[in-house]
């Protein structure tokens, strides 16, 4: 499911490369989705809320403007992504990227309000497989190239400490910092709350069978 969800994303932005600003300009709306329409569509009664602009909230996981977004999310998908899926399954896998992430853009929606431009990214999905990582994987060491003036020094840090300082940047990005084009910083917050939230609730479900397996 790793490697599909890679193919999916990179087959979707190489299609969007090739289109003309005015059809690319199209191609991100409809694709991705705009908070403004999801809070109206929200706000009506539920049997109004069979529309195709909610959709995006899940298509909008796949679909990304600029490679430099694209390779970084999936840089990330793939360190934490390939531990993640061995631990729970591979359809596990698959729902938590889609559900969760479809999630956290909801919570973007709500967050953005009358926003009116597209919402797109990986994000939300890629933060809630960091956040399932580290419920499952708190005592694990992560293999870091650290600068030491003009050297690199290889060390193995806990993954508490790199995620944790990468969950408090992206609080700080949320609180004080623009949203990024068409990528909101609050998708990264919420996604890997949802994600943490998951992994604690598979730990206590497994038991210490699978706990004994996360640790090893």
């Amino acid at each position: 499911m790793l490697v599909l969800l890679g193919i999916v994303c990179l087959s979707m932005k190489a299609g969007y490369a090739l289109l003309e600003p005015r059809m690319a300009e199209g191609w991100l709306h409809f694709w991705g989705f705009v908070p403004a329409e999801v809070n109206r569509i929200l706000t009506g009664p539920p049997a109004a809320w069979l529309d195709q602009h909610l959709l995006g909230l899940v298509t909008a996981l796949f679909v990304h403007a600029e490679w430099l977004h694209l390779v970084g999310n999936l840089a990330y998908l793939w360190v934490f992504g390939v531990a993640v899926e061995r631990a729970i399954g591979h359809w596990r896998f698959f729902l938590c990227f889609l559900v969760l992430g479809s999630l956290a853009n909801l919570a973007v929606a709500w967050q953005m309000g009358d926003a009116a431009m597209p919402v797109i990214g990986a994000s939300g999905g890629v933060s809630a497989i960091i956040g399932i990582y580290l419920g499952l994987f708190p005592n694990r060491r992560m293999g870091l190239w650290i600068p030491l003036g003009i050297f690199l020094q290889f060390a193995r840090v806990p993954a508490l400490l790199v995620i944790g300082s990468w969950f408090i940047l992206q609080l700080l990005y949320s609180a004080f910092g623009p949203m990024s084009g068409a990528v909101a910083w609050w998708s990264h917050v919420a996604g890997f709350l949802g994600g943490l939230a998951v992994a604690l609730a598979l730990r206590l479900i497994t038991g210490p069978a699978i706990s004994a397996f996360h640790d090893d």
